[in-house]
């Protein structure tokens, strides 16, 4: 690789100078790789938000397909998220990270929220669409406080965590 700027000549102090030339497009190519410029944090946005919008459906149809709620799809939520993040956000800054880790969460959050609302519909006899035209905020609050389980905190940590880890590259 070609380092930029490395010509030199006398100054008319006597030092040497740096003389500056300009980029050709190989250098531009380099040096935008070196930078990191090809970072794209909107795609990173994007298919972060649809991969934690797949992961809750997928956490919801399992739950109540087994009628179960199991803590280690968070894993695969992190995972799936941080991994989707990486893959289209080229991110190499801890920027991606935050946006995996807070996409992972809501699709540990929302996929618990869907599949209690699943499953009361079925119980209820009532279709989804009238559950979710039926409910409030407080309401909703409310249906995730009776939910809860403190081993609901482990997972979503950990669905956190790697939904961090796994959606930059260290390497610039």
């Amino acid at each position: 690789m070609q380092s930029i700027g490395n010509d030199y000549s006398e100054s008319s102090a006597g030092g040497v100078a740096p003389q500056v030339s300009p980029l050709d497009s190989s250098q531009l190519g380099d040096f935008s790789e070196q930078t990191g410029t090809k970072q794209n944090l909107p795609m990173a946005i994007i298919f972060g938000a649809v991969a934690a919008a797949i992961s809750a459906g997928v956490w919801a149809g399992i739950t109540v397909a087994t009628g179960y709620q199991i803590g280690w799809i968070a894993v695969g939520v992190g995972f799936l998220v941080g991994l989707t993040v990486k893959f289209f956000g080229k991110g190499t800054s801890p920027v991606f990270g935050m946006i995996g880790a807070i996409y992972a969460f809501l699709g540990c959050f929302v996929g618990n929220f869907l599949s209690v609302c699943i499953i009361g519909a079925e119980h209820e006899g009532i279709k989804l669409m009238e559950v979710f035209n039926m409910m409030t905020l407080p309401m909703a609050i409310e249906l995730m406080k009776s939910t809860f389980n403190p081993m609901d905190l482990l997972f979503y940590a950990i669905a956190i965590y790697e939904g961090f880890k796994f959606s930059f590259s260290m390497e610039a």
